[in-house]
């Protein structure tokens, strides 16, 4: 069966017994906003319910929080969601259709490791037994040739984001011929940074109201609330804070069914070490996660991880457990090493420190 054919399968099998239904559909829906049906909202509360029990009630030193939706404008400001939530957004002339650059790319890069593993499943057919997947990995000139093309895509795009160079993004998906995925059409605009964020209004009166947005993320309610948790609850590090709940994200469709919707649940953790050990602890919650996601039953042969080229604003490590669906391998969770950054950047625009007191060091420092 093909993927395509697959991927309408689960899409009207999740209708047609209760699952997953268009939201407002008797009003024709809107793009990338679902319903959870009667059976599907048992079936996310239980994988939700899942999550927190082996997060939270298996973990004494994790403990949860349930934060507002709505949150005061400066925290989007301090957490760097206004300056740099974007995703690189170009529109396809011909198509009408509008996509991300990076998404676009990283697809392209999955065909050449397609091609890889192509010619990884020959020669283990060839050679039986005897077969050595490093050393033909590491040996095969177009296998080589393959992974070499990919880290070279992904880099430079990185450098191009990091330059802020939009036109070099265009550059290098015309150089790689990309095409609109159901027309087939190269005819591509300009790239341009689209902010994921929706805006909303607090107060009675238009003229009085306060801007603010609605959340794109639940981590902020987390750091936010890092010191009440930490002093109410006798907290030492290392400790865990987690929540589940909606976000939003005005995300640039890509027709994916619930991939990527623009009203979202999600359950979140973050664990807070002292500085120097974060990796440590990165090393450890990678393969914590890892092992959750296997406990499901889907098939180890259905995940891998994906180490990020371009890190985001706070991160000094990230990784992506990815899953294969029927449209590839995409995100499931991410796996980030914030460092200090949203503890301070919080610090400096609240005024107030965050700041957690060791006994065993006998000094204050943000964890």
């Amino acid at each position: 069966m093909a993927n395509d054919d697959q991927f309408k399968k689960v899409i009207s099998h999740s209708k047609e017994y209760g699952y997953i239904f268009g939201s407002s559909e008797i009003y024709d829906g809107l793009s990338a906003v679902y319903d959870y049906a009667q059976n599907g909202v048992e079936l996310k509360n239980n994988i939700r319910e899942y999550w927190w029990r082996s997060m939270v009630y298996m973990h004494q030193n994790i403990v949860g929080i349930d934060a507002a939706i709505l949150m005061h404008p400066t925290t989007w400001k301090a957490s760097g969601h206004v300056d740099a939530f974007n995703d690189p957004l170009i529109d396809n002339k011909d198509s009408k259709r509008r996509y991300r650059a990076d998404v676009l790319l990283e697809d392209h890069c999955e065909k050449l490791v397609k091609k890889a593993q192509k010619e990884i499943e020959k020669a283990r057919k060839r050679f039986g037994d005897q077969f050595d997947e490093e050393q033909f990995v590491t040996t095969h000139p177009r296998v080589v040739g393959y992974y070499q093309k990919k880290k070279e895509i992904l880099e430079r795009f990185a450098r191009s984001m990091d330059n802020e160079d939009l036109d070099d993004i265009k550059a290098l998906i015309e150089e790689l011929e990309i095409a609109e995925p159901d027309t087939g059409s190269k005819n591509w605009t300009d790239v341009r940074q689209f902010n994921l964020m929706f805006g909303t209004k607090l107060g009675a009166s238009a003229e009085n109201a306060t801007d603010l947005y609605l959340r794109p993320e639940t981590a902020q309610g987390i750091f936010v609330n890092f010191l009440n948790v930490q002093k109410t609850g006798r907290m030492k590090i290392p400790f865990g804070i987690a929540q589940t709940g909606k976000a939003f994200r005005n995300e640039i469709v890509a027709r994916q069914f619930i991939f990527r919707m623009r009203e979202f649940e999600q359950m979140e953790m973050q664990f807070f070490v002292r500085p120097g050990e974060e990796m440590k602890w990165y090393e450890y919650w990678k393969d914590a996660r890892y092992k959750w996601h296997l406990s499901l039953g889907l098939g180890a042969e259905n995940y891998r991880f994906h180490d990020h080229e371009k890190l985001a604003h706070y991160a000094n490590a990230a990784t992506d457990i990815e899953f294969n669906f029927p449209f590839g391998f995409k995100e499931l969770e991410g796996i980030h090493s914030r460092t200090d950054f949203d503890l301070k950047a919080h610090e400096e625009y609240s005024g107030k420190k965050l700041q957690f007191f060791d006994p065993e060091l006998n000094k204050n420092y943000v964890p």
